[in-house]
């Protein structure tokens, strides 16, 4: 494969077969969130919930773009991306690996809906601390804090943001609704019947968007997760898009460079002058690349990882540069040099892409991981949050909650956990149901200690084991 030699290449499957295994284990530690109350409202068989739900995940990886799948990859700043020793980055991949799926199964084992997403970023954190204590980092944090803050609001405000809005909704529908068809809505499910035509179409419904929306965030880490093994180990294949022409970064660069050159550097700070600084080197180094004769239309093997790392430096130092208000550059210069950085039209097009067999991989190890392994977290989801079972309007509550919070970070390029969304508009539903009494205190402080624990033990376990590889590879 691409020429590789042997251990190298072995190492490579290992990581890839390592990371499909993370996304399978993410499908049956997840599933519960989509299919619990189409289950337990006897809305389809468990077989058939799962199967539907595994190909509504697989399509929701496929068509869901690849934003979410960057801000994984962008949580690590680009100086561990470079590393020149191969074996330095085996160590990152096997670190965060092994730690996100140790800490995966231990959930799933104890019926815990553990959030496959904080397990992934916390190992990636862990990985990112480590580096910084290693003595070839000479550029200060081994991680990106502006990109880690981001996910940090995100992870924390979208189960708060489906706890309430599941109560809204349950409210409205109190409201809104007639007697009768209230008391049909907020009933107990019968045993072995189904719910009426209606309610089970709508109840089918959420479950669909609910598992097409976990595939289009949740598989999009591990497509993620999949670019940083590639990157990181045959960065000479995978550092930039081979799709694409280099020769149309120079179109790119030029007018960055005009732009940053019309930038009042007095009126800066000394850090924002120093991105100015960069951002120059790094152009000047990129035109002199781009200069030399392309065979193939392509970088030479041994500068492309050099180019990478000039975009993403230009990309961030410009990005940095532009939220001062000290720029005196017009709103649509302004709006120009973003849109020269950027991930679409700008310079971040040739770094910021998964091929479609990386897409098609995790998809199917998504989609087949949800057909097994549901029923642990399904009755930790379907009885266990409340003192009651599911009602039908609870259960579709909770799922539109869940599949909007999440089909709205997706499309934002932000990861969330999809089992604290679900999970927290349950527990929504029971409040406004019956008061916070309603809730099971022992399960509800269960699920918390799961969500505070995964960041610091995944991290504590991935940078405890990259330092440890590092020492013996």
């Amino acid at each position: 494969m691409f020429g590789l030699e042997t251990d190298i290449f072995l190492l490579l499957a290992f990581s890839l077969f390592a990371a499909c295994a993370f996304e399978f284990v993410n499908g049956f530690h997840d599933t519960a969130n989509a299919v619990a109350t189409v289950i337990y409202t006897n809305s389809l068989k468990p077989n058939v919930a799962v199967v539907w739900s595994g190909l509504c995940n697989f399509l929701g990886v496929f068509f869901g773009g690849i934003a979410v799948a960057m801000g994984i990859v962008n949580l690590l700043p680009v100086e561990l991306l470079i590393d020149q020793n191969v074996y330095h980055s085996v160590a990152m991949v096997m670190a965060l690996l092994f730690s996100a799926i140790i800490w995966n199964l231990g959930t799933w084992y104890f019926g815990l809906p553990s959030s496959s997403s904080h397990t992934l970023i916390g190992s990636i954190l862990g990985v990112g601390l480590a580096f910084t204590f290693m003595p070839e980092n000479t550029r200060g944090s081994g991680v990106n804090w502006t990109k880690a803050e981001e996910i940090f609001i995100s992870l924390l405000a979208s189960p708060l943001f489906g706890f309430s809005l599941a109560i809204i909704l349950m409210f409205i529908l109190r409201r809104v609704l007639d007697k009768p068809l209230r008391n049909i809505v907020f009933s107990e499910p019968k045993k072995n019947q189904p719910p009426p035509t209606w309610i089970r179409g709508i109840l089918i419904a959420t479950c669909t968007m609910v598992s097409f929306f976990h595939g289009s965030n949740d598989g999009q880490k591990g497509v993620g997760l999949v670019m940083l093994i590639l990157i990181g180990i045959t960065p000479t294949y995978f550092a930039l898009d081979a799709d694409k022409d280099p020769r149309e970064i120079q179109a790119n660069i030029t007018r960055i460079e005009r732009s940053v050159s019309r930038i009042d550097t007095m009126l800066l700070s000394g850090k924002n002058r120093a991105n100015i600084r960069e951002v120059k080197r790094e152009i000047s180094s990129l035109s002199t690349q781009l200069s030399t004769q392309l065979v193939g239309n392509a970088l030479p093997e041994g500068e492309r990882l050099n180019a990478r790392r000039s975009l993403l430096l230009i990309s961030r130092n410009v990005k940095e540069v532009l939220d001062s208000e000290n720029v005196n550059l017009s709103s649509a210069e302004i709006v120009d040099l973003k849109k020269q950085v950027n991930e679409k039209e700008g310079v971040r097009r040739f770094t910021d892409y998964a091929p479609d067999w990386v897409i098609l991989m995790i998809s199917l190890s998504l989609g087949l991981g949800t057909m097994v392994g549901w029923k642990r977290i399904v009755i930790t989801i379907g009885e266990k949050i409340g003192k009651q079972h599911l009602t039908y309007a609870q259960g579709a509550s909770a799922e539109l909650v869940a599949a909007s919070t999440i089909g709205a970070s997706s499309w934002l390029g932000l990861p969330v956990s999809t089992t604290h969304v679900l999970s927290s508009g349950i527990a929504g539903t029971m409040v406004a149901n019956k008061g916070i009494k309603n809730l099971q205190a022992g399960t509800v402080r269960n699920i918390v200690i799961a969500w505070i624990l995964t960041l610091p033990v995944t991290m504590f376990l991935s940078g405890t084991l990259y330092a440890f590889l590092r020492w013996i590879l």
